[in-house]
C-alpha cells in the first residue's frame, strides 16, 4: 500500500491473517541452495556482489554439523547447449554458466559436500522440482528445511515454496541468502513470511540447531 512503512505493512498482513509462525519441528535440515562461484566471481553474469552470504552458510554448516543435523546441498548442471534446461533455460541467458564441466558451477572454497551428504543436481529454479530431494528429505526423517543460499527472489524463493507445498516447515535464514539487488532480496524474504515460510534471524537458527 502506497505510503505505508514496513512495521505498517507487516502490521496489514498480520491483521489479514498472514505472517503466522509455523515453528522449528523436531528433525531439522540444513538445505545450501546453489552456492557455487557463479554467484561470488565479479566476472560472472549472475554475480550477486553478497560476501557475507557465504560466511553466513559456512556458519550453518559448521552448526548443522556439529549438531549431527543432515546438510543437503544443490547444484545446476545443463547438458551444453541447453537441452535439458527448458523454457527456463531459453528465457535466462546467464544459465548457460552452469553448463556442464564450466568453471562456475564449482562448489566455494570451504563451502562443499562432505562424504555422506545429499547432493541433488537441478535444471530449474526449485530444489524439489524432477528431483530425488522430497525423497532423501522423507528417507532422513525430516520436517523443518532450514534453506539458505542464492538467490532469494529465484531458487531460495522456488525452493522454500515448494518445502511447505511438500509438508516440509521451510525455515529461510534471512542473512544466510543473498540477491544481487537488496531491494528485491527484501521484498522476497517479506512475502516468503508473510505466505510460506518462517523467515528467521540466523541468530535464531544455530540457537535452534545447537539444541
Amino acid at each position: 500500500m502506497d505510503g505505508e512503512t514496513d512495521s505498517e505493512l507487516a502490521e496489514d498482513y498480520r491483521g489479514a491473517g498472514f505472517n503466522r509462525r509455523l515453528g522449528f519441528g523436531e528433525r531439522p535440515a540444513v538445505v545450501v541452495v546453489d552456492m557455487c562461484r557463479a554467484y561470488f566471481e565479479p566476472d560472472s553474469p549472475l554475480f550477486a556482489g553478497v560476501p557475507d552470504v557465504a560466511d553466513r552458510c559456512r556458519d550453518l554448516v559448521t552448526a548443522a554439523r556439529s549438531a549431527g543435523v543432515p546438510v543437503l546441498w544443490t547444484r545446476v548442471e545443463f547438458e551444453p547447449g541447453g537441452a535439458d534446461g527448458g523454457v527456463f533455460y531459453r528465457k535466462v541467458r546467464a544459465l548457460s554458466v552452469f553448463d556442464r564441466g564450466g568453471p562456475l558451477g564449482d562448489w566455494l572454497d570451504g563451502l562443499a559436500p562432505e562424504p555422506g551428504d545429499v547432493v541433488v543436481t537441478k535444471q530449474y529454479a526449485s530444489a524439489f522440482f524432477a528431483t530425488s530431494l522430497a525423497s532423501s528429505l522423507v528417507s532422513l526423517g525430516v520436517d523443518t528445511t532450514v534453506i539458505c543460499g542464492v538467490s532469494t527472489s529465484g531458487c531460495v524463493r522456488a525452493t522454500a515454496l515448494d518445502a511447505c507445498q511438500h509438508g516440509f516447515v521451510p525455515i529461510v535464514v534471512a542473512e544466510a541468502c543473498g540477491d544481487r539487488n537488496p531491494d528485491v532480496h527484501r521484498a522476497n524474504l517479506f512475502d516468503l513470511d508473510a505466505k510460506y515460510a518462517d523467515v528467521e534471524p540466523i541468530e535464531t537458527v544455530l540457537a535452534n540447531l545447537a539444541s
